[in-house]
């Protein structure tokens, strides 16, 4: 669910799995501690596999600073998940993360003129 290193200057949270009611308090806990330190907080989302309004509330109050919690938390490598949820719910301002867009499928084809195919008899 959550995994943590520890860096020079930043604390890297890795989140696995949903981020859904089922699992907004439990996850709440285990980040309580690392949003209260000193050093920035950083969140990876890659891994996370669903995600509904309560674990989107989980990130927007982690994203906003208050007292006694003055650093903002970061987000990276947003799943498509979170992009999914994040871009309906019109967030994407809200959390002002760099987002990075997985390529479409099919995205490799080259561009060229169409041919017929051999098999039709043209």
């Amino acid at each position: 669910m959550l995994t943590v290193e520890h860096q020079a200057d930043v604390c890297v949270g890795y989140i696995t799995g949903e981020m859904t009611i089922y699992q907004a308090a439990e996850l709440y806990t285990l980040l309580l501690p690392l949003w209260q330190q000193t050093t920035p907080l950083q969140l990876n989302l890659a891994k996370v596999t669903a995600i509904d309004s309560s674990g989107v509330q989980l990130l927007m109050l982690l994203k906003k600073p208050c007292a006694p919690y003055p650093l903002p938390v970061s987000f990276s490598q947003h799943s498509s998940a979170v992009l999914e949820a994040i871009q309906l719910l019109d967030l994407t301002a809200y959390f002002n993360d760099p987002i990075v867009l997985p390529a479409a499928k099919g995205s490799n084809t080259t561009k060229g003129n169409a041919t017929k195919d051999s098999r039709d008899g043209s």
